[in-house]
């Protein structure tokens, strides 16, 4: 059906452009310019068209109301929560003007939120009571080498003394003992107590394991004399005594490099009905580019990104209580790139598709895999074509969430490579020997596509770059459904921007799609112009929404446990052939580990649908849900938001 439906779809367009070139080569090229973007118009606004294909729509938002939107996620209030952060803007960072906002899409109504700290490129995750959790951000920009003034870089204080910790305030000098150097901290630094250290056998005391603390330090003066080529030791100014024997740091290469970008520890709960950010305990560990993620308890798992002194957090992980609002660490180390695809799989335990959006060495915590966070077991997924093109794909739970499938989506090379892949890989985690298989390519090598699920149970997959951040004017404006159930892609309409690094996509609850961001390098093919921030809001309405009329779904039961039913209204019951209940998306940098589609059973009798909840609680998590009834045509009908606690 769909096949058919893409060639009938290709043959109206060519037949109307060879209308057009005909009229062209009559009357010159002004009307060829003119008589083909006008047709183009006519083209795709006729329902026909629309029914086929779907239709886009550009969300322009009056201009004191536009941000550099990076981070979006649909609230339990039908609202979508824009957050810029600073957007990728360092004058926005230095004059600490950060940006949120609120777009009501059925209002068509926008505000202003205040937003405490700079949440750019932090990380964000639905929690059980329908707020937002919020971790992270930055801390400093990145320095470009050549922009660096002052040598600097990571500072490991010891702390020898066993019996007390130490602290040493923003602004503590060290000196190096063989290079004479003097550098300075940014920043306080808790350094924990040296742990004793006992024979096993016989309890024999053997030694102190010093306490160890990271720090950024930077040089006093600028100039490249200050730089250091070998490691040192470092005495601590402004200690006396024992703490003076106790402590001192160890520093590789202060120089002139790079420096990247630093994170922040904070955290908030984000609000939907007060609308408004709400601080809790901030995390263990600074982060910039985390990826939060559901675990099993319903606490929430941070992972990875760039800490207070711009380095790869060493697989230091961490969970929130959402009951105490604290963090505590896990037990086990284990290091990923920075916003890995991290997802609860049905037995409790974690899938990382090796879907990242970027930092990290190209040779650690990249392979896929099934993590056990308890024991800290990773077991290893074979399969997955262009293994090193990871960087910058998109990885989607396919619906329903019951078969548990999951697609990989495109992707590139580390860095600011070149490479890009338009392989889509399917692994079925159900399978007696999960292993990746090839699905449908796309039509070109792919970095930052967007991916979401759609009632019906297909997936539309838009945007993205064949080049790293858009480069060469690599912009993809093509968009794709893919239908699970014959494990085929059916092209769509394009959307009308493009869509590379800083952008995403979400589900609103209405059907349509929304899509923001979008940050390119350059504007130009010639790479001279710089990239300007793509503020405007997209929508996508699938071609479902122009069948006809809708099936109706009235306001049920609210509040669903996990093994029981709630019983809804529609006037269409009889016409229902599935209903889905689906979480709501947190997108970022391409990146959702929070939307899910699962099959509900239902019966209907009358004008009512009974639908029944599923028992297992990784396969729904407790939290805010849209649900929708969608009809013998695969129309569905407008979400009613129900609570699984």
């Amino acid at each position: 059906m769909k096949d058919q439906a893409g060639r009938r779809r290709v043959r109206r367009l060519a037949i109307g452009t060879a209308v057009v070139l005909a009229l062209a080569g009559m009357n010159g090229p002004w009307l060829y310019r003119f008589g083909t973007e006008k047709y183009h118009q006519y083209q795709i606004n006729r329902p026909e068209y629309k029914a086929d294909n779907g239709h886009w729509e550009i969300v322009d938002f009056p201009e004191e109301y536009r941000q550099n939107t990076i981070h979006a996620a649909l609230l339990r209030t039908g609202k979508v929560l824009l957050v810029a952060g600073s957007g990728n803007n360092q004058e926005n960072f230095d004059a600490k003007k950060f940006d949120t906002r609120i777009w009501d899409p059925v209002k068509g109504t926008i505000k202003k939120v205040p937003t405490p700290t700079d949440l750019f490129c932090t990380g964000h995750t639905q929690l059980a009571n329908g707020n937002l959790l919020i971790a992270g951000g930055t801390k400093r920009y990145e320095k470009l080498k050549g922009d660096v003034t002052k040598a600097g870089g990571l500072m490991i204080v010891h702390n020898e003394n066993p019996d007390e910790p130490i602290t040493l305030p923003a602004g503590t000098k060290f000196t190096g003992k063989e290079n004479g150097k003097t550098f300075v901290s940014k920043d306080p630094v808790l350094v924990p107590r040296a742990k004793k250290v006992f024979d096993k056998v016989t309890g024999e005391f053997l030694r102190n394991d010093p306490g160890l603390g990271r720090i950024y330090v930077e040089a006093q003066k600028s100039g490249s004399e200050y730089e250091t080529g070998t490691e040192d030791n470092y005495r601590v100014h402004g200690l006396s005594g024992t703490d003076a024997r106790n402590t001192y740091g160890i520093a590789q290469k202060l120089a002139l490099d790079k420096k990247d970008f630093q994170g922040i520890r904070d955290a908030y709960e984000f609000d939907p009905v007060a609308e408004k950010y709400i601080k809790v305990d901030p995390m263990k560990e600074a982060r910039w580019y985390p990826t939060l993620t559901t675990l099993s308890d319903g606490k929430i798992l941070s992972v990875s990104g760039l800490d207070d002194i711009g380095q790869l957090v060493p697989g230091k992980n961490e969970v929130y209580d959402p009951e105490t609002k604290k963090w505590t660490y896990t037990d086990k180390v284990r290091q990923f790139p920075t916003y890995p695809a991290l997802f609860l799989m049905q037995n409790g335990k974690i899938f990382y598709s090796g879907s990242n959006a970027g930092y990290g060495p190209d040779d650690v915590g990249r392979d896929p895999g099934v993590w056990d966070v308890e024991t800290n077991k990773f077991t290893k997924l074979p399969g997955l074509s262009d293994p090193d093109r990871l960087e910058t794909s998109a990885t989607v739970l396919l619906p329903p969430a019951q078969d548990e499938k999951y697609m990989v989506i495109g992707g590139g090379g580390v860095g600011e490579s070149k490479l890009s892949s338009a392989k889509t890989r399917i692994v079925d985690l159900k399978a007696d020997s999960p292993k990746f298989v090839d699905g449908p390519s796309l039509d070109k090598g792919t970095r930052y596509p967007s991916a979401s699920v759609l009632p019906d149970d297909s997936v539309l997959v838009s945007g993205g770059s064949e080049d790293y951040r858009g480069r060469g004017d690599s912009n993809i404006l093509e968009a794709r459904i893919y239908d699970p159930s014959s494990g085929s892609f059916d092209q769509v309409a394009d959307p009308l921007v493009g869509r590379n690094y800083h952008s995403g996509s979400v589900l609103l609850p209405d059907g349509r799609v929304m899509f923001f961001g979008s940050d390119s390098l350059y504007a130009d093919k010639a790479n001279t112009k710089p990239g300007k921030f793509e503020q405007r809001i997209e929508i996508y309405t699938p071609p479902y929404l122009y069948q006809g009329s809708r099936p109706s779904l009235s306001k049920g039961t609210e509040t669903i446990e996990h093994g029981e039913s709630g019983t809804f209204t529609s006037q269409h019951a009889s016409s229902i052939k599935k209903v889905r209940l689906i979480r709501p998306s947190a997108a970022t940098h391409v990146t959702d580990v929070d939307q899910r589609s699962i099959a509900l059973d239902f019966t209907t009798e009358g004008d009512k649908v009974t639908v029944t909840m599923p028992e297992n609680k990784n396969l729904v998590q407790a939290g805010w849900y849209m649900l929708f009834a969608v009809d013998d045509q695969g129309v569905p009908s407008e979400a009613q938001w129900v609570r699984v606690p």
